[in-house]
């Protein structure tokens, strides 16, 4: 058997098992779709990190240092250092609030959701301040149905055009006010009130709108077992529905989060 095929095996597998594992109460079209070739896809929904990368203003800038090579030492290794928010990233509770869990007690499952993706695009291009609403939730349920328990409410802003751009991606004014969409307060206490979810995320560096310097929307969320993802990217390969997300990343005792790998499971 070669590479790619023992490769395919393992996949298909890995990924029948969790079928198996969230297949219980969910609805057939919110299943972990059990391989690729029933019509589903695994895709990248997390940037690469790089030293130039957009780093939110007052975060450590990252550093990339090759230890090791394979010329003088045989092998490689790189040493980095990067800030916990930094890149796609993933936050723990203990981000915002004093008490609640950091990345060494947060379980396997809170990792793993259902995805409910919302497109804004077209408010964002009108409007670089434009929170998601209630409204704009509603208006997703009556066309794709009601958001799952324990989903990853994800806004899809297209903001990740910009990444690339820090200035752009960060926009702020000549008062240091940066200008870029996120996800209202108003939205985010419905969501968990009324929906249970697991998560928020966002292509942007925030789930708060850049011109909220309350982080209203992350103290709210960060409670219980729920976390967000940031900086995400490509989230027009996902479905609005039925997708899932798997989120990698390190687990550092007293972490409030880490950069991460997020796998988008598309059907």
């Amino acid at each position: 058997m070669t590479t790619h095929l023992r490769r395919a095996a393992v996949v298909t597998v890995g990924l029948g098992l969790l079928a198996a594992a969230f297949a219980n109460g969910a609805d057939a079209d919110d299943r972990l779709p059990t391989s690729p070739s029933n019509g589903g896809s695994i895709v990248f929904l997390s940037h690469v990190n790089t030293p130039d990368m957009p780093i939110f203003p007052g975060d450590p800038d990252p550093v990339f240092e090759d230890t090791f090579t394979i010329a003088n030492d045989g092998f490689a290794l790189q040493t980095v250092t990067i800030g916990d928010h930094s890149g796609t990233h993933w936050g723990a509770p203990c981000h915002f609030n004093e008490g609640e869990a950091c990345a060494e007690s947060m379980e396997a499952d809170d990792f793993v959701h259902p995805t409910a993706v919302i497109d804004i695009r077209a408010k964002v291009a009108a409007d670089p301040d434009y929170a998601l609403s209630i409204d704009d939730i509603r208006r997703y349920e009556r066309r794709h149905g009601k958001i799952r328990r324990d989903a990853m409410v994800i806004a899809w802003t297209g903001w990740d055009q910009y990444w690339n751009d820090p200035a752009a991606y960060f926009n702020e004014d000549a008062d240091g006010i940066m200008h870029y969409p996120g996800i209202s307060g108003e939205a985010t206490e419905w969501l968990i009130a009324n929906r249970d979810i697991g998560g928020l995320g966002i292509d942007t560096h925030g789930v708060d709108p850049g011109n909220d310097t309350e982080f209203i929307t992350n103290t709210l969320l960060l409670k219980e077992d729920r976390i967000h993802l940031e900086n995400l990217t490509g989230l027009g390969q996902m479905p609005a529905r039925g997708g899932w997300v798997v989120v990698g990343g390190v687990r550092n005792l007293g972490g409030s989060g880490s950069p991460a790998t997020v796998l988008g499971f598309t059907r």
